[in-house]
């Protein structure tokens, strides 16, 4: 998928300003950015939940992981997943509970599970959707750390069974320096950053690896000149 010139208003406040890029197959990419930076309103438009100038090109059928699990109460976990798949692939759901470590869990109603359970939920029915691009708006944020550690690594596990194009926004460095091949910094609406990172995820939850310090200097507006890190 290909952006080209990509711009977004919100009457008087621009979110996106001209930005480009080219999303690369089967790798994962980080979109970081302080408040305000444009990343939700990126995604939507990834997502073609809203309308834009510019152009996108190669779009992608696109499944969408939210910060916050939004599951439907009224229906059972299997319910969840089975509203999403085609009949023809129901048979994945107990495979895809026994990967989320919620093996017999399919009758348990939302209410009746954690936080942490919930969201391994919504990312089995997240990559269950039928999809070619995975888009992820802080799925880890407000979780403990050993939470999130578990569920960063159970998204590597999935992401590596699959390969599919997975492009998640954070605002945590240590996120994206775990779980990506690539990082892109926005701010005020402009790509700041785009950052190759070695190696494949999930990297050493433990470690700091040296992106993490360029990417703090980007998003405090530390660089030492505009465009230093756009080594695309």
């Amino acid at each position: 998928m290909v952006l080209k010139e990509v711009s977004k208003r919100y009457g008087e406040r621009c979110a996106l300003n001209r930005v480009s890029f080219t999303l690369e197959p089967a790798k994962i990419t980080a979109i970081l950015g302080e408040s305000g930076a444009g990343k939700t309103t990126l995604l939507n438009i990834l997502a073609g939940l809203t309308d834009y100038e510019g152009e996108v090109e190669g779009r992608l059928p696109a499944s969408y992981l939210f910060q916050s699990p939004r599951l439907l109460p009224n229906l059972t976990v299997e319910g969840n997943l089975r509203f999403v798949l085609p009949k023809a692939a129901r048979d994945q759901i107990s495979p895809a509970l026994e990967k989320v470590g919620l093996a017999g869990r399919g009758g348990d109603y939302p209410n009746t599970l954690s936080g942490g359970e919930r969201q391994r939920v919504a990312i089995a029915r997240a990559f269950l959707y039928p999809h070619e691009m995975l888009l992820m708006d802080e799925p880890f944020a407000s979780l403990d750390l050993s939470l999130k550690k578990s569920l960063i690594a159970l998204v590597a596990s999935l992401w590596r069974e699959r390969r599919n194009t997975v492009v998640f926004v954070t605002h945590d460095v240590h996120e994206a320096a775990l779980l990506s091949h690539r990082a892109i910094v926005l701010r005020a609406g402009s790509v700041v950053a785009d950052l190759a990172i070695e190696g494949e995820p999930p990297r050493d939850f433990y470690a700091r690896p040296p992106c993490e310090e360029v990417l703090v200097r980007a998003l405090l507006q530390e660089d030492a000149a505009p465009g230093k890190y756009l080594a695309r």
